[in-house]
């Protein structure tokens, strides 16, 4: 299983990293140099609320029935045709609330047309995920790779051509971003969708209420931890633009810093994506997970240290490279929240760990503190320190949660404390971090000391013996077979 983890992550990464990144620094900010700021603030502002609502879409069926699908894959035709039809009802549901409660917060013409939308996103992304989930369950995880960035590779060419292909003499308008993401959002369902029913013996839309009942009471638990977690990932923007008489600019300073938290954030995810199938049928199977655990999370916080460091050392420069205005002010916001994404990169490893094993109870309880946490800090941080007291309410609640999800995950799988990593990943920060400080303290050019912090980075991790050649280049080359001689 470390073999066909490390060989689909390749995959997975090389896919993820031809796109995402172009998307990110070159399209979506593009965009925001193009609308403005508080413009841009207004769409992540709804983007995000849209977001949040996201789990009536869902209701946990992601989550649930990618670890069925992987522990029981021939069920895939009977669940398909069942849930095809519940999620087009929940659907119906999701669009009639979020534009009710749109209305209710007092949204102009303008911005009711945002939400209306983006809610139609919403459901295309949330029902090719569901899509997604019966790919990876099934351990096509190559097909469901080259999905994971279909929809971010149209969107480039949409955007691309009415951005800088002078096919219009209009100033680019924000609606237009909305819309490109709606068709190629369509176009990836319809594909995934494809895939998806080649698989099944059969499939017909059954609208089976008891089916509906007990599906969903066993994979509410999952919704309730989707919620929670997303409400304490995503409502900073959302209190920033509500909270403050500035808030459409503070929500798109706040865009600015987030936008690279959000690249790097998306990375790590990819880990979750190929793990929660992994781990389920590995749980199943009865399979020791500890190897698998380790060797994930340290091949994805070593990077996330090294990137960190960069941000934060070197922020003001990575800022006004990319933004036309209001730099200064995001600058010092990015520094924020990367610290916390070593939280959020912990989190995927062990919360989707966690998930696999089905100890939803834990990770809900720990989910809900952090919600609480997340939401009580913004409302005392915000007001007197605007954007920066949502990221430092931000950077709280993610160290803190994924802490949180360690120390479950060492008793629920009786963990040993690995107290030489720990060592090393000690050593290796205080390393990188003194690294990083002489480079900025010196005035050495940024891109300059980001590639000399990156390629100690890695001569260190092996020096270090954090990762190990021959471990990696044994699984790659000799398989399943070798791996436990490898490790003894």
């Amino acid at each position: 299983m470390k073999r066909k983890f490390i060989v689909n992550l390749i995959f997975l990464l090389f896919l993820n990293l031809l796109i995402k990144p172009f998307w990110i620094f070159g399209v979506e900010r593009g965009v925001q140099n193009a609308v403005g700021t508080e413009n841009f603030g207004l769409y992540f502002s709804l983007f995000n609320f849209s977001y949040i609502l996201n789990i009536i879409l869902d209701l946990g069926i992601t989550n649930f029935n990618n670890k069925n699908i992987a522990q029981n894959p021939n069920i895939l035709s009977k669940y398909v045709s069942n849930i095809v039809t519940l999620r087009i009802l929940l659907g119906i549901i999701y669009t009639i609330i979020a534009l009710s409660i749109g209305l209710i917060l007092g949204y102009d013409s303008q911005q009711m047309l945002i939400l209306g939308i983006l809610a139609f996103n919403q459901f295309l992304i949330s029902f090719t995920l569901y899509l997604r989930s019966n790919i990876s369950g099934l351990q096509m995880f190559k097909t469901d790779s080259v999905l994971s960035i279909l929809d971010r590779f149209l969107m480039i060419v949409f955007c691309g051509i009415l951005l800088w292909g002078n096919v219009t003499e209009e100033k680019f308008k924000i609606e237009w971003f909305v819309l490109c993401q709606t068709i190629a959002y369509l176009l990836t369902f319809i594909t995934a969708l494809t895939i998806v029913l080649r698989q099944t013996t059969f499939f017909k839309f059954n609208f089976n209420y008891k089916f509906f009942l007990v599906f969903l009471r066993q994979s509410y638990p999952y919704a309730l931890l989707t919620l929670l977690m997303v409400f304490y990932n995503k409502i900073d923007s959302v209190m920033l633009e509500r909270l403050l008489e500035n808030g459409k600019e503070q929500a798109g300073i706040y865009a600015q810093a987030f936008r690279i938290t959000d690249v790097t954030t998306m990375f790590s995810c990819l880990f979750a994506v190929l793990l929660l199938p992994m781990f389920a049928k590995m749980i199943k199977d009865k399979e020791n997970v500890e190897g698998l655990t380790k060797l994930s999370f340290v091949i994805l916080i070593i990077p996330a240290i090294v990137i960190v460091n960069i941000c934060l050392f070197f922020n003001l420069d990575i800022m006004t490279l990319m933004y036309k205005e209001h730099f200064n002010d995001s600058a010092p916001i990015l520094g924020i929240l990367m610290i916390g994404f070593l939280g959020i990169s912990t989190s995927y490893i062990f919360g989707t760990l966690l998930t696999a094993n089905g100890n939803l109870k834990y990770l809900n309880i720990m989910a809900a503190c952090g919600m609480v946490l997340n939401i009580t800090l913004n409302f005392i941080l915000i007001p007197k320190f605007h954007v920066k007291g949502a990221a430092i309410a931000s950077m709280t609640t993610q160290i803190l949660t994924s802490i949180a999800q360690v120390i479950i995950a060492k008793f629920v799988f009786n963990f040993k404390i690995n107290y030489k990593l720990l060592f090393q990943l000690g050593i290796f920060i205080l390393i990188i971090t003194v690294l990083s400080y002489f480079l900025h303290f010196y005035g050495i050019t940024w891109y300059y000391s980001a590639l000399i912090i990156i390629v100690v980075g890695i001569l260190l991790s092996f020096a270090l013996r954090l990762l190990k050649l021959k471990e990696i280049f044994g699984l790659l080359l000799n398989g399943e077979r070798d791996e436990f001689r490898i490790e003894n």
